[in-house]
């Protein structure tokens, strides 16, 4: 039941024709990655690259590239899962099918990981260096591990049972470090492995790490979990894998994964960082170099039959795209259970997930009032931006259930037509001026900093909103181009962004100035200041993508009419978003056109690579 070891895994996938492999060497810098982000977006395959120019192993790409497949690698325990989370949702799960009595037991055996003195990973050792060197955007600052499993231990309570599995990015080349001995261990703020950090650090100690590489899908899907306190992610990976997870002690005696394809085990120096990065990220940036925790690496351990799992991020939609909808699969039902209020929250992935979220709540602190208005809304997002990575959140948009029982959080343009036509900019908006951000999200004021805005919406509606540009509409000189985004929302063309990073660009007050109360433009109640407003208007994805990265709301976020009342903030017209490009924001990714050659050659008619996308 469930899968041992990854090569089992890409066997049945191969069997079942979920999987290719690739016989044509290609080079691990940026090649294998255009090739696997190509094969993402045509929906295609699994990749087994099996001839990696200078290394010896192959390498194995787009695993969780679409939902279907992921379900399928799981497809043995996800009954199991399920049913735990009914049990913990609502415990008469148990008692309204007679069988449930006895799976639950059996399923709940799979928690406790098993030791054992053998495993395959304990079979042969080799070098950072021979390692899959991959970089996946030109400007790279190294090889990088991208689906590195990161597992520490609590220095004063040692233990599994308080252990860490958190997937943190891994730079084994370049930069400074040391070459075969040290590597950077990149972990953002919020992580489970920070605790473990701090403790070794009060106690003038190293940590000691273990990096886990490839192993049993289950581990790659735990290391990811949003779980509930006091589940540590090894027990998570033996339900979900479906059978007990088999360990074996390292040398140091920190555990590792018994059928782990490679394992570098290490520890992280407590008296230097160096900077690591840059590294093309998921938000469709460069995520630039700043200091991090140095490993230094005593031993690297692998499997005689070693894959090297990876994937390779870019702005989303990419393959953590489809992963991250496997992992709301299994733990959106939880939502209520560990928020209680709140029905339902979506991380929007286009947006770069953590600076947008979407929520629906409940409204039912004053039923009898006759004008309804945002209130246990208020308390609900609070409590979200309360709770681990959603603490994140950059903007969040949360609306009420009884406006709108049957509306879908993940039908987006419907969302917002609905919080557009019902919002009240005088009212409904409300900032954290300086707080944490996103690590990897640049338009705020500094690293790890920025401000968040929630947006509460209740009640009846408030406007009809246009779908379509007025003939009448004006705009300030040097703003142009305007486009239609979506019914309600309009983009704007504007100059390049002058001003200093936190602060407001100069040329916003005078636009949000320029309109009067019957202006036009405040027919519509979302106005967005672009660079490319035609480029914004020509998708979904474009508009989320290019407002929600290219905002810090505290200093971005306008409006016609604004005033402030008792440290309120509010507008009586538009909205106003700056999402320009700012000086401090980092490079958009864009690839090598001389890699795209090789591999668009490989893959014209007759190439080994035609047909794949």
């Amino acid at each position: 039941m469930g899968y041992r070891n990854l090569r089992q895994c890409v066997e049945d996938l191969e069997r079942s024709g979920r999987l290719r492999r690739i016989g044509v060497e290609l080079d691990a810098d940026q090649d294998i990655g255009i090739v696997q982000r190509r094969v993402y977006a045509a929906g295609g395959p699994a990749l087994l690259f099996t001839r990696v120019r200078g290394c010896r192993f192959p390498m194995l790409g787009n695993l969780f590239g679409t939902l279907e497949r992921t379900r399928f690698i799981f497809r043995d325990a996800l009954e199991q899962v399920r049913l735990l989370v009914d049990i913990k949702r609502d415990p008469r799960a148990l008692l309204e099918r007679p069988g449930n009595l006895l799976r639950a037991p059996l399923a709940a055996a799979h928690l406790l990981p098993r030791f054992g003195r053998r495993g395959a990973i304990l079979a042969q050792r080799t070098s950072l260096a021979k390692l899959p060197q991959l970089k996946s955007w030109p400007l790279d600052g190294g090889a990088f591990i991208t689906l590195p499993l990161v597992y520490t231990e609590d220095p004063d309570r040692p233990g599994w049972r308080r252990g860490n599995l958190g997937m943190y990015r891994v730079q084994i080349s370049g930069g400074r470090y040391a070459p075969e001995r040290e590597a950077g261990l990149h972990y953002q703020i919020h992580r489970g492995i920070g605790a473990h950090h701090a403790e070794a650090l009060a106690r003038g100690e190293a940590l000691r790490v273990n990096v886990f590489v490839g192993g049993p899908p289950s581990l790659s899907v735990a290391a990811v979990m949003p779980l509930p306190e006091g589940m540590p992610e090894l027990a998570f990976a033996g339900l979900l894998g479906g059978h007990r997870l088999p360990l074996v002690r390292s040398e140091h005696g920190l555990p590792m994964p018994a059928e782990a394809d490679f394992v570098i085990s290490g520890t992280v120096d407590p008296h230097r960082t160096l900077p690591e990065g840059p590294f093309g990220d998921h938000l469709g940036y460069y995520s630039l170099a700043h200091e991090f925790p140095v490993l230094q690496v005593d031993r690297v351990y692998h499997r005689e039959d070693a894959i090297w799992p990876f994937t390779t991020v870019g702005r989303p939609p990419q393959e953590d795209t489809s992963f991250g909808a496997f992992i709301h699969e299994l733990s959106g039902p939880l939502i209520p259970e560990v928020l209680p209020g709140v029905h339902a929250v979506h991380a929007v992935d286009a947006a770069g997930v953590h600076p947008l979220l979407l929520a629906v709540g409940s409204e039912r602190y004053v039923p009898y009032a006759q004008v309804r208005r945002p209130m246990e809304l208020l308390t609900l997002a609070h409590a979200i931006l309360g709770q681990g990575q959603l603490s994140l959140a950059k903007y969040l948009f949360i609306i009420a259930k009884e406006d709108a029982p049957q509306l879908d959080i993940h039908d987006i343009p419907a969302f917002f037509r609905h919080v557009l036509e019902r919002v009240d900019w005088r009212r409904d908006l409300h900032f954290h001026a300086r707080t944490t951000i996103d690590t990897l999200d640049y338009s705020g004021h500094g690293l790890n900093e920025g401000s968040k805005l929630v947006v509460a919406v209740a009640g009846p509606l408030q406007r009809q909103l246009p779908d379509s540009l007025p003939s009448d509409l004006h705009l300030p000189p040097g703003f142009s181009q305007p486009r239609l985004v979506l019914p309600g929302v309009l983009a704007v063309q504007g100059p390049s962004h002058r001003g200093e990073r936190g602060r407001e660009a100069a040329d916003m007050a005078p636009f949000c100035a320029f309109f009067d109360e019957a202006a036009p433009l405040n027919r519509f109640p979302l106005v967005l200041v672009v660079d490319d407003s035609e480029f914004v208007a020509r998708t979904l994805d474009n508009f989320l993508w290019t407002v929600f990265t290219r905002s810090n709301p505290a200093a971005d976020v306008h409006g016609v009419g604004a005033f402030t009342e008792a440290k309120h903030w509010g507008c009586t017209g538009s909205l106003v978003i700056d999402a320009r490009r700012k000086d401090h924001h980092p490079p958009a990714l864009e690839e090598d056109p001389a890699a795209v050659r090789r591999v668009e050659e490989l893959a014209a008619r007759g190439g080994p690579l035609h047909g794949l996308f």
